[in-house]
């Protein structure tokens, strides 16, 4: 079992894209009673936990983060706003990748939600000058407090059509349910970190192993 692990500050990125960190903004993932999944320790507990994540992620600059953290300050119900705004999109992403991993068609709603914040962030980018080539800016980045999930819904839009897709994996360990897309040379990757989940599962299968022997030497 994953424990609730460090703060979204210092969270492991190890997802292979900034769309699946951020799926996996959370503790774990675990099997509730009816089947369904619940979440465990969930990292973004207040809106500057999202700007924590964005600026850790590299979608936002740190002077950009700090803005929308002062904004935020002063705005309460608008940063709250916007955090629940991003989770709904969090767990839209969740589950129309497991859907995916599963061969099976995204939910109609989980599709909406996509489209609608997709389109938002795109609506924001604009074209700006350069020497060489033409760049694309985010306008009133700093201004809007909605501007973290921007970038993430650029990001999950390029995944979600992406052949990389084929690679989506999810972690093996225990309550873990972290997601990442599988670049090793064999394509046999089976953890979201082998320093955790990974040593976690080989410890247990060794107490595991030595369960049995000696059940196997008791007298009968």
């Amino acid at each position: 079992m994953r424990a609730a692990g460090p703060p979204v500050t210092t969270m492991k990125l190890v997802g292979g894209d900034p769309s699946l960190d951020f799926v996996n903004t959370v503790g774990g993932r675990t099997v509730a009673d009816g089947g369904g999944e619940r979440i465990r320790a969930d990292k973004l507990g207040e809106y500057a936990d999202l700007v924590a994540f964005a600026v850790r992620a590299g979608l936002v600059e740190e002077r950009v983060g700090r803005r929308l953290l002062g904004r935020g300050e002063r705005h309460p119900r608008e940063a709250a706003a916007a955090l629940r705004r991003a989770l709904g999109f969090r767990e839209a992403l969740y589950r129309t990748l497991r859907s995916l991993r599963r061969r099976r068609s995204p939910a109609a709603a989980d599709l909406a939600l996509l489209n609608a914040e997709i389109a938002a962030a795109r609506s924001r980018e604009a074209l700006a000058g350069g020497t060489e080539r033409l760049r694309w800016e985010w306008r009133r980045a700093g201004a809007r407090l909605e501007f973290p999930l921007w970038p993430l819904a650029r990001a999950a839009a390029a995944l979600l059509v992406s052949p990389r897709l084929a690679r989506l994996r999810r972690c093996g360990g225990d309550d873990c349910g972290w997601l990442f897309v599988d670049e090793s040379r064999n394509h046999t990757r089976q953890w979201c970190s082998m320093e955790d989940c990974g040593n976690l599962s080989k410890v247990r299968r060794f107490r595991q192993r030595a369960r049995r022997r000696r059940a196997s030497k008791e007298p009968p």
